[in-house]
């Protein structure tokens, strides 16, 4: 294996640290050794675009769900209108046959 000259810097809480450097020990690795085993282990794979594309589908998803209760709201809006009418009509007549 190679000599180690370079450095990299990594931020993290110290939560995270901790975590770490537990999982470390827990494997009898350096710090160094379990992060580059871990970067050199990460591949960004498919997950990522398939996770893009479900989320584009769900937006859809909800954006035709939106349209579909503003279409009902007003579709409710108009058969109340239509009632209150039917029975605007029909209290006139009664007042009609009453007086």
């Amino acid at each position: 294996m190679a000599t180690a000259v370079e450095r990299i810097v990594v931020q993290t809480t110290p939560q995270d640290k901790r975590a770490i450097a537990a999982k470390a020990k827990r494997l009898d690795l350096p710090v160094s050794e379990l992060m580059r085993r871990g970067a050199f282990a990460y591949e960004a794979s498919e997950s990522d675009a398939d996770l893009g594309t479900l989320a584009d589908a769900a937006k859809a998803a909800a954006d035709r769900a939106g349209r579909a209760i503003d279409d009902a709201l007003d579709f409710i809006a108009a058969s109340n209108q239509r009632i209150a009418a039917m029975e605007a009509k029909a209290s006139k007549t009664a007042q009609r046959k009453v007086a």
